[in-house]
């Protein structure tokens, strides 16, 4: 393998100019992109995707090649446009100020059209674009009058699977700014949205963005109509629930909590049904601060009643969770033996992952046979 230079360049690369302290690379690729000829520029614009691949440094020294690639997608010659379209892309990446230049460039208007194109290649890179251009506050705004939402949204449903998950991320990118959201539910998004959230692993960072959307539209009622028409929409979110990452199980307690929040009575019966109690006890343990706060307050609203019990009957987890499974139940005493027995459920689980993770860690600095912590599960175990 060749040896890279500081900002990984190759060592060729990385030479510098000594009369511009630039490096020789940067400096052709600049050249070339001046030409007249198009196969220079075509290769100016593969230089320039390989140097800004990995360096930030090289992302600074090329920002004057923006305006000269986005005239590149703008030529009738399909690998102008895609070897222009791919430099820019890493331009972007990790540089904010290179986004908001791209897009005051004129970049949009031929990103966006390329969404429309029947080439499924060209649809991946403009998606990907636009999630990276999107994740600037100052290009939220543009990028919506630009009419990408709606042909994000028809990726979302007919697009690659990588297609749909850069779609599906931008979306998300765009969702942060309020104006935005009336936008993206008129376009019908949660459907596909859902599809895309059933299919894909649920500790996956595509079934975070999903949720994360979710919670962000969920507010609309149009979107809880949608959801809850949708067969296995509430469900697929009550599993991210169980088995997603942090920001994920954070973005679908909050989901579940704003559709209670909104109509408890509507919606209460919905989220039980799925079986929701184990997820929400466990974040209530294991949580990040947020969802460990959203699960308490999702679970005192899917009791029979929504206010505090009395100081003689506190407001504990127990009695909470015992009063939920005797509605499900109707039966009280066993409710109550039912619910001793979730909680401890959940401690044990408990205990058993941070167990493993404590054997994990000294797997480490020491060799398995000198800390046999595999038997102290067992004897935890059999002792609770």
């Amino acid at each position: 393998m060749e040896g890279t230079g500081p900002s990984g360049c190759s060592g060729e690369d990385f030479e510098q100019d000594a009369e511009t302290s630039v490096p020789v690379a940067v400096r052709r690729a600049l050249e070339l992109l001046e030409k007249d000829d198009a196969d220079l520029r075509i290769q100016a614009a593969c230089d320039i995707r390989r140097l800004t691949k990995r360096s930030r440094c090289c992302r600074r020294q090329l920002r004057h090649a923006v305006r000269p690639l986005v005239s590149m997608l703008r030529v009738d010659s399909s690998e102008s446009r895609e070897s222009a379209l791919l430099a820019l892309l890493n331009l972007a990446v990790k540089d904010e100020k290179n986004k908001i230049s791209i897009v005051e460039a004129g970049a949009l208007e031929p990103i966006v059209s390329f969404l429309k194109s029947q080439n499924p290649n060209m649809q991946e890179y403009a998606s990907a674009s636009l999630l990276t251009l999107s994740a600037s506050a100052t290009n939220k705004p543009i990028i919506t009058s630009s009419g990408a939402i709606p042909l994000l949204v028809k990726i979302l449903r007919d697009g690659t699977p990588q297609a749909k998950a850069d779609s599906l991320m931008a979306l998300s990118n765009l969702s942060t700014h309020s104006d935005n959201l009336s936008i993206i539910l008129e376009t019908n998004p949660v459907a596909s949205i859902i599809h895309l959230l059933k299919a894909c692993k649920k500790s996956s960072k595509t079934a975070e963005k999903c949720c994360a959307l979710i919670e962000s539209l969920v507010g609309y009622d149009m979107c809880r109509t949608a959801l809850t028409s949708e067969e296995g929409g509430v469900l697929a979110i009550v599993e991210v629930l169980e088995s997603g990452t942090k920001q994920g199980k954070e973005h679908a307690v909050g989901a579940l909590l704003k559709m209670c929040q909104s109509d408890r009575c509507k919606y209460r019966e919905q989220i039980l049904r799925e079986g929701v109690i184990p997820g929400l006890l466990e974040l209530t343990v294991q949580g990040t601060e947020e969802s460990q706060q959203k699960a308490h307050t999702l679970l005192q609203l899917l009791r029979e009643s929504p206010n505090p019990r009395s100081e003689t009957e506190p407001d504990t987890i127990e009695n909470i969770v015992c009063n939920i499974i005797s509605q499900i139940d109707g039966k009280d005493e066993q409710a109550d033996g039912k619910a001793k027995k979730m909680l401890a459920e959940m401690v044990q689980v408990s205990m058993e992952r941070s167990l493993r993770h404590l054997q994990q860690r000294a797997a480490i600095v020491c060799n398995p046979s000198d800390l046999s912590i595999a038997s102290c599960v067992s004897h935890v175990s059999l002792n609770l």
